[in-house]
């Protein structure tokens, strides 16, 4: 059996991992990114002014993993979008829509009890 070409993709304009994982790993052509917060990568914290400005964010940041990789967002064929509060679908796909501007990827949205950081509205 041949091996796989598995490359880890880490850049210091996303924010770094806060558990035992990496921002994406390239494996052969497919890369796979880590879910992304509303997080700034400097500060580590997540952005003020609630999801709005939460899923800029984490929508940034998964552009910064995407260009550290050689790709942009027309290379995406899937995401998942985890809410606190499904009440914020529609917010977050106005926002969605600033990023991926046509041939919209494949996409599952859920919300979740709880996810790794606290928002503040």
């Amino acid at each position: 059996m041949s091996s796989l070409i598995r490359k880890v993709i880490s850049t210091t304009k996303a924010p770094k991992a806060i558990g035992p994982y990496s921002q994406a790993v390239l494996v052969d052509r497919t890369l796979y990114i880590s879910g992304q917060l509303g997080m700034d990568p400097s500060s580590g914290q997540l952005v003020p002014g609630g999801v709005k400005e939460e899923a800029k964010q984490a929508l940034t940041n998964m552009g910064e993993i995407l260009k550290a990789a050689g790709c942009d967002f027309s290379n995406v064929v899937k995401t998942t979008v985890l809410l606190a509060d499904i009440n914020d679908f529609n917010t977050v796909n106005d926002i969605y829509k600033e990023y991926f501007k046509s041939h919209f990827p494949a996409r599952a949205a859920y919300q979740v009890a709880a996810l790794p950081r606290v928002s503040t509205p």
